[in-house]
């Protein structure tokens, strides 16, 4: 199915800042544009916006005086939806309210012609209900861009329950030839990142009510060790808590209050309080010029051990032994048991497998890292129990290494190796279910959220069944199908060969 052609038009209708954006995106593609809105004056501020963009890449060199003149001359205002007759493609970007939609497009389809596509980039209403109301569903879909849409390249592309494939193809041409990054996608709530994403939130939140650690150290293992841009603290501060509780309790309630999204009772007292993050200048951190900074749990120095035991394959976490070695620890290597590091004290190092410190005589477990070569911080979690030397031990080591070292409480599955466990499970259940493939939900994540790494990544990365195991282990100590795995994901551990297999 091959694009729209350039020399048709592109309508979006809502001059706000998105439609702002989707109609620059338009009109650097080549397009005709119409920027249509309730309010004339409104829809003629939009155009004079998106000019004023042009110009602005005029001035930094990024764009040739010619073409912005060519530009200036593609785009319109429009006041009446008459006007949008013509549109091969009217992309509507106003309120987040289902009835107001509906009403929109049921006037639209009374005005363009049959072949035009009619698009909704909305980020949480179902695609399938608001074509609900159509005489022609088959041509409507979803195009969430993501903000800003200059800028940011990904694109999911949304087909309903009644959208023509046809129709799905020729948007997903389009956006292409537009020089996004489109990712086809079933009408599920969330669509691919609002739904994938919610375990990167939900599980901080769960950390900080468990009181296994405070915002800041928690953000800055996830940022340090885990590879992410920003932590979900800071991250929620900016999105805006209000926006981002209203995501979460819309995917809760769409997926029939399935305890997988269960929102935070913490997060809802922060919004009810008005702490909102940077827009009201306080959230889960203090804005403003009298604001100090929230620092995060950094442990003191503690001697590093002379020599250590590596029993059994540390499988994620290999890489340590020859880290070790390199920072002139001695390592002893014995193939069989473990898999764990033998502290000279006795105790014992572990990787994060959704146990807790509690149950074993004298344990330090170690969260999950990206990259433990170029990891800046690493996580461990003790329990009463375990000794002072055997934690001094595991601190002494990791600094040893370049690390700065975070202590958090007994909290099983920890803090990265609980979020990319969830990461992997929510994606391994959504591609069993048609919602995407894993390579598109790859691209979204890494595009949409600037993961480092997409959940699918990670799954071939971490070995089939290191996300069945760890979301199996915290199931046992967390009761309810929060981290029950999924039955794609303990298929998965099976696909991996004779000797795979989640147990």
């Amino acid at each position: 199915m091959t694009a729209i052609e350039r020399s048709r038009t592109v309508a979006v209708v809502g001059a706000g800042t998105m439609g702002q954006g989707i109609a620059q995106v338009a009109l650097a593609a080549g397009h005709r544009v119409l920027i249509q809105d309730v309010d004339q004056a409104r829809a003629r501020a939009g155009r004079d916006a998106v000019l004023e963009r042009v110009e602005r890449l005029v001035a930094k060199g990024r764009l040739d005086r010619d073409e912005a003149e060519a530009m200036a001359g593609r785009i319109g205002a429009a006041h009446a939806l008459a006007e949008l007759a013509d549109a091969a493609l009217v992309i509507e970007a106003i309120v987040e309210d289902p009835a107001v939609k509906r009403d929109l497009f049921t006037a639209l389809e009374k005005v363009v012609a049959p072949d035009a596509l009619l698009a909704t980039n909305t980020s949480s209403l179902s695609v399938t209900e608001l074509a609900g109301a159509l005489e022609h569903p088959g041509r409507f879909v979803g195009l969430h861009f993501f903000n800003p849409a200059p800028l940011l390249p990904l694109v999911e592309v949304v087909s309903g329950f009644a959208t023509d494939p046809a129709a799905a193809e020729r948007a997903y041409a389009t956006m292409s030839a537009w020089g996004k990054s489109p990712v086809r996608c079933a009408d599920t709530p969330g669509f691919i990142v609002n739904r994938i994403a919610r375990p990167f939130y939900a599980e901080a939140l769960a950390v900080y009510e468990e009181r296994g650690a405070d915002p800041a150290t928690i953000d800055a293992v996830l940022r340090e060790s885990g590879g992410f841009r920003m932590g979900p603290f800071e991250l929620t501060d900016l999105i805006g808590q209000d926006v981002n509780e209203a995501v979460t309790r819309s995917v809760w309630e769409s997926f029939f209050r399935s305890p997988k999204f269960l929102p935070s009772l913490a997060q809802r007292r922060l919004v009810q309080s008005g702490r909102l993050g940077r827009k009201s200048g306080q959230g889960w951190y203090a804005y403003g010029p009298e604001a100090g900074a929230s620092l995060p749990h950094t442990a003191g120095p503690e001697e590093a051990p002379a020599a250590v035991t590596v029993v059994g394959d540390l499988g994620p976490a290999a890489a340590l032994t020859a880290l070790m070695a390199e920072a002139g620890i001695e390592v002893t290597e014995v193939a069989s048991g473990g898999p764990y590091v033998q502290l000279p004290g006795e105790g014992q190092l572990v990787l994060a497998d959704g146990k807790t410190a509690i149950e074993f005589d004298d344990v330090v477990y170690f969260d999950l890292a990206l990259d433990y070569r170029g990891a800046t911080r690493i996580a461990l979690s003790a329990c009463e129990d375990t000794s002072e030397r055997t934690l001094a031990e595991a601190i002494g080591l990791f600094q040893r290494l370049g690390k700065q070292v975070s202590v958090i409480g007994d909290v099983p599955g920890m803090i990265v190796a609980r979020t990319v466990a969830m990461l992997i499970d929510l994606t391994a259940d959504a591609v069993a279910r048609g919602v995407a493939t894993a390579e598109d939900i790859d691209t979204a994540m890494r595009l949409g959220v600037n993961y480092p790494l997409g959940p699918g990544e990670w799954h071939d990365r971490l070995g089939r069944d290191w996300a069945y195991d760890l979301l199996h282990h915290l199931d046992e100590r967390i009761p309810g199908g929060r981290y029950a795995p999924s039955l794609a994901l303990y298929r998965s551990g099976y696909q991996a060969g004779p000797e795979g297999g989640a147990e």
